[in-house]
């Protein structure tokens, strides 16, 4: 019994030590998920929270892309560019609540999943998007912009995963933003060609006949 007593006891420091050990990967694993400067999650940990909320038919995948960002920091500063991207960060991480999701894929692109209990997501986004026209907190007044949006219901389109919902987000939310009309949803519509999930013409992509085609309608 001594015997056995002694070993349990010189194995503690060694679990101890082990636990302690995978609570710090943990912890390293948490920090590189999020954006060390709005907090969100970067784009792995939202594609994982994103993909499991997907399978609830309440979902709502949302794209959002800050108008004129690179007019606010030329203008005002990078400050002032940082402090509106929180204040967006922060407004929809709000909006999509404990049971959504919201992370920064990249610069002033965001992306949320929102769970539409009632049918009016339309709704919901058109007060986001006032939301989010508002100024930063402590901020110049005359330091603001809009946020396009672009939406898709996943029960719509039950075939597509993440990236091809994003995909029909992305390109209803370019309709929106060339339109300046705020939101827009993904159906029916003008067509756009994109390709590996981005519009043709932007960055790293370049258009081609095989091309995937969506569509977007208001």
């Amino acid at each position: 019994m001594n015997t056995l007593a002694t070993v349990l006891l010189s194995a503690l420091p060694l679990a101890a030590g082990w636990a302690g050990h995978v609570w710090w990967l943990r912890s390293c694993l948490n920090t590189a998920r999020r954006d060390p400067l709005t907090g969100l999650r970067t784009r792995d940990g939202f594609t994982r929270r994103a993909t499991t909320l997907l399978k609830d038919p309440r979902a709502v995948v949302v794209l959002a892309d800050v108008d004129r960002f690179k007019h606010i920091n030329d203008t005002y500063g990078h400050a002032a560019g940082d402090a509106l991207l929180k204040a967006t960060a922060d407004r929809l991480a709000h909006h999509a609540g404990p049971r959504g999701v919201a992370g920064r894929l990249g610069g002033d692109e965001f992306a949320a999943v929102l769970l539409d209990d009632h049918g009016m997501a339309g709704d919901m986004l058109a007060v986001l998007h006032s939301v989010l026209a508002r100024p930063a907190d402590g901020q110049d007044p005359a330091a603001r912009t809009t946020v396009s949006l672009g939406w898709v219901r996943a029960a719509d389109f039950p075939a597509d995963d993440l990236s091809g919902l994003l995909r029909r987000a992305d390109e209803a939310m370019y309709a929106a933003k060339q339109a300046r009309s705020g939101t827009r949803r993904a159906g029916l519509g003008r067509l756009f060609a994109t390709l590996a999930g981005r519009r043709a013409g932007r960055s790293g992509t370049h258009a081609t006949p095989s091309a995937p085609v969506v569509g977007v309608a208001a």
